[in-house]
């Protein structure tokens, strides 16, 4: 993947304030604003070539040479197992990069070195970098890389500086393609769970996703690691491995002894160890499984990293958005579920989190999500379904087309088109009483104007 679709503007607007202020008043060279609007303003959309990246690499040094990566692909987990190894790497002692995506909250987020965020001053300084390499790009008749692809870039080459013992990259989209995947062989090729998602471009069936999320496997790693796989994707898997002499590592999330499952975080025991994290979820003993088992890999070349190190991380990893409380009484949620897969493991956490509880929902989505599927797992489990518009996105289904489909499924229920993601909250909380659920879900581009929200309703 070349590119993620253009993020809405309220996203680079927010970025305007965002990281630090102290990349103002230079003399030379760009502010942090013009840094962010020479990277927000290339081309976005889908390249599912790795041509224009490696050249931009090769113009810079190809810093990616010297770095160790762990390559995360898969449909849904990913960002929780980035999460769950970060933490425990820097619980070690390695220095540790992370980079992920979408933008969720705050700009700027998606870079990370050992849990905190770049600064103002860092990304303005790599952007700089970036231009002059890609002017003479340009200058050589090449096409400057996507928005994507130059942030992909940047982590590089953030990482690089900050002189990373492990860099995390989670994959945008798919794998082979990607343009994470421009990197050479990763320590470890790790695999969230695999299901039917982006299928326009991915493939049509499972297997052929599969196939093209495989594509982060290189020779020379030291494992492919998977948990929880259905199995005709785990015989891609082992048959990629196979061909280029990889081991493939999985882990069974089947045998972990769920002790404690709340909205606080999930408790259980595997392989003779107890583990707690504070993420929220069902799917969150497979996610941790298989970071576990990712760091077990590790663990025999890095004596630092202890079972004690590797279950202190898992505790302390941080990655909200997700299943994720923010606010009480009544308790409101916040999901990015919009495929049917993630829609199953939505529902199974709200029958396990939130039993017994009167439930409303909102719900907004992309059109081109498949969430008349997501609507047919999820909402039977609503009294009152708020439809709602993601504002400043051209891909965003209208409330109303919305509320027409899910009448159509659940003719029963109560379901409201609302004018705005401020209108639905404020209804929410209107309707909901001090011991309901409310649960907003169907895309992550909502969570973050959600989030902001809760300090006019709590």
């Amino acid at each position: 993947m070349g590119a993620q679709p253009r993020r809405h503007l309220r996203e680079d607007r927010a970025a305007v304030h965002y990281l630090s202020e102290r990349s103002r008043g230079r003399g030379v060279g760009m502010d942090y604003q013009e840094a962010r609007a020479f990277i927000a303003g290339k081309i976005s959309g889908v390249h599912l070539e790795l041509d224009r990246i490696r050249a931009l690499l090769y113009e810079l040094g190809n810093p990616e040479k010297e770095l160790r990566f762990i390559h995360i692909a898969g449909t849904n987990g990913k960002g929780s197992i980035a999460a769950y190894l970060s933490a425990a790497l820097t619980r070690a002692g390695f220095c540790t990069g992370v980079y992920t995506s979408p933008v969720v909250y705050t700009y700027g987020e998606q870079f990370r070195v050992n849990g905190k965020m770049i600064s103002g001053e860092q990304y303005t300084k790599l952007a700089e970098k970036m231009k002059s390499a890609v002017t003479r790009m340009e200058r050589r008749g090449l096409v400057c890389p996507s928005n994507f692809e130059l942030e992909t870039v940047l982590a590089i080459l953030f990482f690089s500086e900050q002189h990373c013992d492990y860099s995390i990259l989670e994959c945008g989209m798919g794998g082979r393609d990607d343009a994470t995947n421009v990197i050479p062989a990763p320590v470890l090729a790790v695999f969230a769970s695999i299901s039917m998602d982006h299928t326009e471009f991915l493939g049509q069936t499972l297997p052929e996703i599969a196939s093209v999320k495989a594509g982060i496997i290189k020779r020379g790693c030291l494992a492919a690691v998977t948990s929880g796989q259905q199995k005709e994707t785990e015989e891609v898997l082992q048959s990629v491995c196979d061909s280029l002499g990889v081991p493939l590592v999985t882990g069974h999330p089947e045998q972990a002894e769920v002790l404690d499952n709340t909205i606080d975080g999930l408790t259980f025991r595997y392989k003779d160890l107890l583990f707690h994290t504070p993420l929220a979820g069902s799917c969150q003993a497979e996610n941790a499984v298989t970071a576990f088992e990712a760091l077990k890999i590790l663990q025999k070349k890095e004596p630092e990293l202890t079972d004690e190190k590797i279950l202190e991380g898992i505790s302390a990893a941080d990655w909200h958005g997700r299943f994720t409380r923010i606010a009480e009484h009544p308790d409101f949620v916040v999901d990015g579920a919009h495929n049917p897969r993630a829609a199953d493991i939505l529902r199974q956490s709200v029958l396990e989190c939130y039993p017994e509880r009167r439930r409303i929902f909102i719900l907004g989505v992309f059109a081109d999500k498949d969430y008349r599927e997501v609507i047919r797992r999820t909402c039977d489990l609503a009294d009152v379904l708020l439809c709602v518009e993601t504002p400043d996105n051209e891909r965003a289904l209208p409330a109303e087309k919305l509320a027409e489909a899910a009448a159509e499924i659940f003719p029963e229920k109560t379901i409201l088109a609302e004018k705005s993601i401020p209108d639905a909250v404020r209804r929410s909380f209107a309707l909901a009483g001090p011991d309901d659920l409310i649960l907003s879900f169907g895309s992550l581009s909502n969570i973050g104007e959600i989030t902001g929200l809760m300090k006019h309703f709590t």
